[in-house]
């Protein structure tokens, strides 16, 4: 039903969508100070095996880069454009709290661990403008590309890597207000759900577009990783925390 819904909205936005009057392009940046949290696992269905993000691995707040493109239109029926790059990096050292396998090889409590996970991505999002006055609402579709790599380096169990790279479709919108000129106050998020495993991106935002063609924005991103059995990975993982960018607007 859900999917329904969203079918037929996107379809009114292709025939009807207040799509943009005149070519628009956007590209800017900004940093991300995320604050991971959670547990996860891998090639191991004991839950005795969750790893704490904190506990376990001490890993630690960082500050990275995000840069984005993004390309409006006037064609009704075609979508918008916009692919954005994330770079989502923790590192961690410390003894661990308890003994758990990782990748079918074991850690024991007390052990000193080195810890460096990755999570980088790339987000191509089409999408088309419903609404474009003082609210605005976007609906569509946000392919993630993830590159990830979870590496633990134990003073006795020695180093012990896990890869995976991945394309994930989600669905996409977005919702604003813009009080006064320039000025715009919305959310964003990407969602997808099924059999018990789910991944969020949501966004709370403020920007000011000048006359200038200068841009500046501030908010939240928060991820949220819900895995179950997804290539023998497990785990309830967010990552959480204030940004602050810059852009050009044409």
């Amino acid at each position: 039903m859900k999917m329904r819904i969203l079918s037929t909205a996107l379809l009114t936005g292709m025939a009807f969508g207040a799509q943009a009057d005149t070519l628009g392009f956007k590209i800017g940046g900004g940093l991300w100070d995320h604050d991971p949290s959670g547990k996860f696992r891998y090639k191991s269905t004991l839950g005795t095996d969750d790893i704490d993000l904190n506990n376990d691995l001490h890993l630690k707040s960082d500050k990275e880069g995000y840069f984005f493109v993004v390309i409006e239109h006037p064609i009704p029926v075609l979508p918008n454009l916009r692919v954005m790059s994330t770079a989502l990096k923790s590192h961690g050292e410390g003894a661990v709290s308890k003994t758990f396998t990782f990748n079918n090889v074991s850690y024991t409590v007390s052990e000193n661990v080195i810890t460096d996970l990755k999570l980088d991505q790339t987000d191509f999002t089409l999408y088309w403008e419903l609404l474009d006055n003082v609210v605005s609402l976007d609906l569509g579709l946000n392919v993630k590309n993830l590159d990830g790599e979870a590496k633990l380096v134990g003073a006795t169990a020695g180093t012990n890597t896990a890869t995976f790279d991945v394309y994930i479709p989600m669905l996409y919108a977005s919702v604003g207000v813009s009080p006064m000129e320039g000025l715009f106050i919305g959310a964003e998020a990407s969602y997808i759900g099924y059999d018990g495993n789910s991944l969020t991106d949501f966004t709370a935002k403020i920007a000011y577009s000048s006359d200038f063609l200068i841009g500046i924005e501030a908010g939240v991103r928060t991820q949220t990783y819900e895995l179950d059995d997804v290539d023998n990975s497990y785990g309830d993982m967010e990552f959480s925390g204030p940004f602050v960018g810059a852009y050009l607007h044409f």
